[in-house]
């Protein structure tokens, strides 16, 4: 198969014969449809995080099993599937006390005695990232990777659920269980932060601001559910937002990645308020609350994937959309090849843009 492999970081992705093993127990065959360039994988192959190279990125991904190996029970061939990187064993301390997305257990991945899933066409080992490797026309994944979806949703738009969706969504529903009528703040609106947007307004909440110092992003925004836009990084804009939301927001959601960002996301809270961290920030960077901000009762958390339970999120997002409640066709930016993927990361770097997909063809 064809596959956009990262050699070297701060280099460009080559599109190279990637060989894909068969599927063993409990592992899933999939032919990709579609695949979201999201900025977590920006942060791999500039090298921000640290992963064992040579290794595909991709990890918002949708398509359709080709085969299943042994013991599989959740999927069959032909069923079409969403990805989620946040592969979950079962019956781990966080899987049972239903803090799936938390699951770091080794058992959905193949172990150090056992033959590599992907392999270069020398037989040199081509490392999964993130459970998936989505810059492939085929994935093989553990079971627990993958869920089933209606056959009538459209693959390039159910890839975005993958990640920004069910991250941005997830903030809203799952970590912050925004109330109706309670103000939210989401700070950054590129496809996570976009989704949170979108989330805000099926919560039923009452102001939902939104902060992005690119125009065409807030008009986005707006169009998705905010009830009022700021410039990001204009001066006084927290002010603006305290003012508008007489005192401060109840949750606060960041999803940029940047410490401004972040302490943003802070000062905006009104007493009592919640902040969410969503975005991937450089590691040796920090967030905190101050004295004030303690004693004021406010509280800062992080969101991972939106604290999701994907085998069941996952297909109520894909209802959402398909009722007209969830609007995913507005973030897509652009539908590309796998040959353009280097593009699709330029675009990202300029960070004007919404979402690129990647396709391939049926």
């Amino acid at each position: 198969m064809k596959a956009a492999v990262l050699f070297e970081t701060r280099q460009p992705l080559e599109v190279a014969d990637v060989v894909v093993a068969k599927p063993a127990p409990r592992e899933v065959l999939i032919r990709t449809r579609a695949v979201g360039v999201c900025r977590s994988d920006l942060h791999f192959v500039d090298g921000t995080y640290p992963h064992a190279l040579p290794a595909i990125p991709g990890h918002e991904a949708a398509g359709v099993v080709e085969a299943v190996g042994s013991e599989v029970r959740t999927v069959k061939p032909g069923d079409h599937v969403v990805t989620c990187l946040s592969a979950f064993c079962g019956h781990c301390e966080f899987c049972i006390t239903g803090r799936m997305f938390l699951c770091v257990s080794g058992e959905t991945r193949r172990g150090k005695g056992e033959a590599p899933r992907l392999t270069l066409a020398d037989g040199g080992v081509v490392n999964q990232m993130l459970n998936l490797s989505a810059y492939a026309e085929m994935m093989l994944v553990h079971e627990h990777a993958c869920v089933a979806i209606d056959r009538d949703m459209p693959l390039d738009r159910a890839a975005l659920i993958g990640c920004a969706v069910t991250t941005g969504a997830g903030a809203v529903f799952n970590t912050s269980d925004v109330s109706p009528g309670e103000t939210v703040c989401v700070v950054g609106c590129g496809g996570i932060g976009l989704a949170a947007v979108n989330a805000a307004k099926i919560a039923g909440a009452g102001k939902i601001i939104a902060l992005d110092p690119v125009p065409e992003k807030r008009a986005i925004a707006e169009k998705l559910g905010a009830t009022h836009t700021f410039d990001a990084l204009a001066e006084g804009v927290v002010a603006e937002v305290v003012e508008l939301s007489k005192g401060g927001v109840d949750h606060a959601i960041e999803a940029v990645g940047r410490p401004q960002s972040a302490a943003t996301t802070v000062s905006v809270l009104r007493r009592g308020g919640t902040a969410t961290i969503l975005g991937m920030m450089p590691l040796s960077e920090k967030v905190g609350l101050s004295a004030m901000d303690l004693l004021s009762g406010k509280k800062l958390q992080g969101g991972l994937m939106g604290s999701n339970r994907f085998p069941v999120d996952i297909p109520r997002l894909v209802d959402f959309y398909q009722r007209g409640l969830l609007d995913l066709d507005t973030i897509i930016a652009e539908r590309v090849p796998l040959d353009r993927i280097n593009h699709a990361f330029d675009e990202l770097r300029k960070g004007d843009a919404t979402r690129s997909v990647i396709t391939f063809d049926a």
